[in-house]
């Protein structure tokens, strides 16, 4: 997820936090900030898969990771356009499903993500954001939108999946099963699949670099407990919430997504009582990774317009 604010304010002074001059970007509770450390630049607190990552928009952003306390992204190629264009931009990870330091095992249900990230938002964004929800981040975007009316000013969904309705009958997993069944999802067969599903035209070699940047989380040592929790607590589910956002959004969809379908999108747009939505040509599930430059334009475009 990210959030944008018009302006380009300085941040605030943190004690013992190198900040960047525009932007800061949050994985639950991480910020990313200056240089990492260790001899190759990456924090010591990401898994040692970094290592064989090869895309190096992914590994400058790992590089500027620092742990944030909050009180209680997948846009390694768009955010570094965020930034240029002037806004003050907020790349989200909500929390159990980035790099937080989770070794409390905190609940990682729907209510205690939304809580988590209106926390971070009250101590450090502090005003209205335009906050923008790929995929299941969208889903995410709404349910926040809805709660915290006063935080959010637009809302950009990208390929939104918002009609499933929870995790379903994976709720009432018995607990082995549910454990067996995010193991398997972390493989990497299954990454791989999923990637090739959700970018278009890609060569292989880049799929397989971006498969590793993918689940690069799930190698966190909580991983599978934040996840299981997630899982059997139900999910997301707003369908009942989709009439009730307030806010102009903008919904952008991949015309060749193979995921979300285009038909959905359209749905949305019709019961979202103040939204449009722009298509891209040749561009899959996950736009804002393979068509960054036309993604943040309209981003931006949107974020400025009155």
């Amino acid at each position: 997820m990210a959030a944008l604010r018009l302006g380009s304010l300085p941040p605030p002074t943190l004690t013992g936090i190198t900040v960047t001059k525009k932007c800061e970007r949050f994985n639950g509770g991480f910020k990313v900030v200056g240089d990492g450390g260790g001899d190759s630049g990456f924090p010591p607190f990401l898994p040692k898969e970094i290592e064989k990552i090869k895309d190096p928009f992914a590994r400058n952003l790992a590089r500027r990771i620092k742990r944030l306390p909050v009180q209680v992204s997948k846009w390694r190629r768009a955010y570094p356009l965020l930034e240029e264009s002037g806004l003050e931009a907020w790349a989200l990870d909500i929390l159990g499903w980035g790099f937080s330091d989770l070794g409390s095992l905190p609940p990682c249900n729907v209510a205690s993500k939304r809580y988590h990230l209106h926390q971070l938002w009250k101590s450090y964004i502090k005003r209205p954001m335009v906050l923008v929800g790929p995929s299941l981040g969208a889903a995410v975007a709404i349910d926040f939108a809805v709660n915290y009316p006063e935080a959010v000013e637009k809302l950009v969904l990208i390929n939104p999946s918002v009609y499933a309705e929870g995790t379903g009958n994976l709720a009432k997993l018995p607990k082995v099963v549910a454990y067996a069944g995010v193991s398997l999802l972390k493989t990497f067969p299954l990454r791989l699949y999923a990637n090739l599903l959700a970018f278009d035209g890609i060569p292989l070699s880049k799929s397989l670099d971006w498969t590793n940047v993918g689940r690069l989380h799930c190698h966190m040592p909580w991983w599978k407990d934040a996840t299981v929790n997630f899982m059997v607590s139900g999910g997301y589910n707003v369908v009942s919430k989709i009439k009730q956002v307030k806010q102009k959004t903008l919904i952008i969809c991949g015309e060749n997504d193979k995921i979300v379908s285009n038909q959905l999108a359209m749905r949305l747009r019709f019961e979202l009582p103040n939204a449009s939505m722009q298509r891209l040509p040749d561009s899959g599930h996950l736009c804002h990774v393979d068509k960054p430059q036309n993604v943040v334009k309209l981003i931006v475009d949107f974020a400025q317009a009155k």
